[in-house]
């Protein structure tokens, strides 16, 4: 079940969910609008290998924008952080910043209850787009689990401790004989 902006605004306040910052403007029907971080890294390897760690080269996104071009690949971070020990959480790109050519957080859209994160996203583009530090960028909507429910900060392994950017951690994954 998805709960409604009513329900958002009254977990927000009962603390059962946490949006830092949160500003009650940006709750719509059955969603909270998130935002573009201030920060972007640019996977640099022509050559993406699941058994070693990405280099990147990270750029701050200045007021005046940062154009982003077809054949990179980005990873962003929201301004909010979220969590949730009652509910699991969905991060989706928005309509608006969709019909730029932006492709946004396309994989991995699951924030497990009691995970508590700024997202790391996934951005893509068609076209060469500019984009800018906190602009409105996505929704997130938050839905009741049903079942017994366990924490991600008891169960989670990647990602838990998460605070920033993050890139690919297949690697801990990936076993040397595999490739």
């Amino acid at each position: 079940m998805i709960l409604t902006r009513q329900k958002i605004i009254a977990a927000v306040r009962s603390g059962d969910i946490l949006i830092e910052p949160f500003d009650q403007r940006h709750v719509s029907t059955n969603a909270y609008d998130w935002h573009l971080g201030d920060v972007i890294r640019v996977c640099s390897d022509p050559v993406l290998d699941a058994a070693a760690v990405t280099r990147f080269t990270e750029q701050e996104i200045r007021p005046e924008g940062m154009v982003l071009v077809p054949g990179e690949l980005y990873l962003g971070i929201t301004h909010e952080r979220t969590c949730s020990e009652a509910y699991a959480q969905l991060i989706n790109g928005d309509r608006s910043v969709g019909a730029l050519g932006v492709w946004v957080h396309v994989s991995a859209p699951l924030g497990h209850v009691g995970h508590a994160i700024r997202w790391t996203l996934e951005i893509r583009v068609a076209r060469a787009v500019r984009v800018y530090p906190r602009m409105a960028f996505g929704k997130i909507v938050f839905v009741a689990p049903h079942g017994d429910s366990v924490s991600y900060q008891q169960v989670g392994r990647k990602y838990r401790s998460s605070s920033g950017i993050d890139v690919s951690q297949l690697y801990d994954e990936v076993e040397r004989g595999a490739r």
